[in-house]
């Protein structure tokens, strides 16, 4: 299915954390044309995830409105939500969602199955997502087998299996070196290009924003402004490695408080809430476990 436009009005997201409130998003707007691949890029807390989050349909906004093709996605209930998010996006997320005991085409073919698609039509998809991002000899590797790009790259055939037009990136690259993150946006580049998909992908990296049609700088909850790849070019003093891995722990912090907020709330489940936040506070403890490698105290 070829991609759908994306639009946004007026979005506000406000949470309360404690009797703290925090408004992350701030009467925020943007429209995205079909099969347009753009970037969303800012500073840690801007509100880069929690857009990205309520157009997929993970989140619910406080005011405003979001709409992806036809589909006015703030006023959908939870079960028209859940199959939203089955046909209509496919997410890439920080932390991979792998299951570590499954092999590639396995984890691929995953979601395929809760949607009842045969058993045939399941395999011959699978085949083609994985040589769609180069992984066919990798078919049979489970995760720890495979290196970050390569999980990376599973994660982009799982996020297409069952062939949503939207793909919502969140940092595709955070975690890879610079060889791996290039190879990762290639692929994330031939879905736009090949299979006419629409593209948001949040990032810190300004490397790996430009290769978008067009780059949005949100900052303090509303896109500040929207950018060609040409005017990001030559991009101020790099983010240094250290100051990239504080932002994900900082932004992991983040997810876990509203995690708790969300099931305190009865916004979620206790098996969902257990399995993210377990989820949550494994990658936050890598990151930290990098940090202190480096000599960093947390």
């Amino acid at each position: 299915m070829k991609g759908l436009g994306i639009k946004v009005k007026d979005l506000i997201k406000v949470y309360r954390l404690g009797n703290v409130e925090i408004q992350a998003l701030r009467g925020l707007g943007m429209s995205v044309k079909e099969g347009e691949l753009i970037s969303v890029i800012g500073p840690s807390g801007s509100g880069k995830t929690t857009l990205l989050n309520i157009v997929g349909g993970l989140d619910s906004a406080t005011a405003g409105s979001v709409r992806v093709g036809e589909t006015e996605v703030t006023t959908l209930d939870s079960s028209q939500l859940l199959e939203y998010r089955r046909r209509t996006v496919g997410h890439i997320f920080q932390t991979l969602n792998l299951i570590p005991t499954l092999s590639a085409a396995e984890n691929v073919e995953l979601s395929m199955i809760a949607m009842g698609i045969s058993r045939q039509k399941r395999k011959e998809r699978v085949r083609n997502l994985l040589d769609v991002v180069g992984l066919t000899p990798r078919t049979d590797h489970k995760p720890d087998e495979l290196s970050g790009g390569e999980q990376q790259r599973v994660a982009i055939a799982a996020a297409l299996a069952n062939d949503a037009p939207v793909l919502l990136a969140d940092e595709p690259t955070g975690e890879l070196d610079s060889a791996n993150a290039k190879i990762v946006v290639d692929y994330l580049m031939k879905v736009s290009q090949e299979l006419g998909k629409t593209i948001v992908m949040v990032t810190h990296d300004s490397s790996v924003a430009r290769v978008a049609h067009r780059i949005l700088r949100i900052e303090d909850g509303m896109i500040k402004a929207a950018l060609t790849p040409a005017q990001i070019s030559e991009p101020a003093a790099a983010v240094s490695y250290v100051d990239q891995l504080r932002a994900r722990v900082a932004d992991m912090e983040i997810q876990l408080q509203k995690l708790d907020e969300d099931f305190r709330s009865g916004k979620i489940e206790g098996d969902e809430y257990t399995d993210k936040r377990q989820r949550f506070k494994q990658t936050k403890a890598g990151l930290e476990d990098e940090l202190h490698r480096m000599g960093i105290v947390t």
